[in-house]
C-alpha cells in the first residue's frame, strides 16, 4: 500500500521485484489523489474514509486483486524484498500451508541507498523486537506471540487468507488492524510461524515516538480493539500520551485528557 509520501519508496520495491517470474505486483492507493504512473501489474485505489486512511480495507482489496495467485504476500510501501524473501516465504508455505508467515525486517539507517536488493545484505540487523530465527531456520508462535505480529512483511496462502477473514475494515486511520488480525489468527487456531531468512528492508523515513499525530486515531481504534478482544491494544504509545498529559485513563479505558482537543 501506498500515499504520495512513499511514491519514491514505493518505486524501490517495484524495482526489487521487477523482472521476477511468476509474480503479480499488486499496488494499493491509499491517498485521496489519483496515484501516478508506476511499474505494477495492477493499481488499486483505496480513497480514505470518514477517519481517515482505510490500511485494514486496503489490504483486503490487495488480496483481491491478487487473482488467482498460489501465495500472498503483503509488503509495506517502506519495505523492499530482500533477494531471498520470496523463495523463502513460498518455501515455508510449502512446509506449514495453514500458517501465516512472517520475516525478519531490518529498518534502514538515514542515507543507505535501495538500488539492488542484494546490496542491502550487507546492512541486515533485524528490529530487537521481533523474533529473528537463523536465515535457514523457522519457529512457530506460541499464543503469548501474537500480538508481536507486524504487517510490514508476512505471507499466506489464499485458503488461509479466507479461514482469517481478511483484516477488520472498521479500523480506520493508524494503528490497531494488524494485531486484531493477529488476535483473530489466533482465536481460529491458525499457526504463526516467524520465518528466517526472509528479511525485508524497511527504508528510512523520519518519524515520531510516540506518533502524536495519531493519538485520536489510536484512541478510537484501540477502544474498537477492547470491544473486540477484552484488552486494550498499543499501550506503550498510551503510557507515553499519558505522561505527556493528552490522555487518561479511568475505569472505561483510555480516553483524551479533559480540556484537550485533536
Amino acid at each position: 500500500m501506498c500515499s504520495t509520501p512513499r511514491v519514491d519508496h514505493l518505486r524501490a520495491q517495484l524495482r526489487g521485484l521487477a523482472g521476477v517470474p511468476d509474480v503479480r505486483r499488486v499496488v494499493v492507493w491509499i491517498g485521496e489523489d489519483e496515484p501516478p504512473e508506476l511499474d505494477a501489474d495492477v493499481i488499486v485505489r483505496m480513497p480514505p474514509g470518514p477517519d481517515g486512511l482505510r490500511l485494514a480495507a486496503g489490504r483486503n482489496a490487495g488480496a483481491l486483486a491478487a487473482g488467482d495467485a498460489d501465495l500472498l504476500v503483503f509488503l509495506d510501501a517502506d519495505c523492499i524484498p530482500g533477494p531471498d524473501l520470496l523463495r523463502r516465504y513460498r518455501d515455508a508455505a510449502a512446509r506449514h500451508a495453514g500458517a501465516v508467515l512472517c520475516g525478519p525486517v531490518t529498518y534502514l539507517a538515514e542515507g543507505i541507498a535501495a538500488s539492488d536488493p542484494a546490496d542491502l545484505v550487507a546492512f541486515t540487523s533485524p528490529h530487537a523486537a521481533r523474533p529473528m530465527p537463523a536465515d535457514d531456520a523457522e519457529r512457530a508462535a506460541g499464543p503469548e506471540d501474537y500480538a508481536l505480529f507486524w504487517s510490514l512483511s508476512f505471507a499466506l496462502t489464499p485458503d488461509t487468507w479466507r479461514r482469517v477473514g481478511g483484516f477488520d475494515e472498521e479500523y480506520e486511520g493508524y494503528g490497531g488492524e494488524d494485531t486484531d488480525f493477529a488476535f483473530r489468527m489466533r482465536s481460529r487456531g491458525i499457526p504463526l510461524v516467524w520465518t528466517g531468512g526472509a528479511h525485508a528492508y524497511h527504508q528510512y523515513h523520519p518519524t515520531t515516538s510516540p506518533p502524536w499525530q495519531h493519538v485520536d486515531d489510536i484512541l478510537r481504534n484501540g477502544a474498537l480493539f477492547h470491544r473486540r478482544w477484552g484488552e486494550w491494544p498499543m499501550t506503550g504509545w498510551l503510557e507515553a500520551f499519558e505522561r505527556g498529559g493528552a490522555v487518561v485513563r479511568d475505569a472505561a479505558g483510555w480516553r483524551r485528557a479533559d480540556g484537550i482537543r485533536s
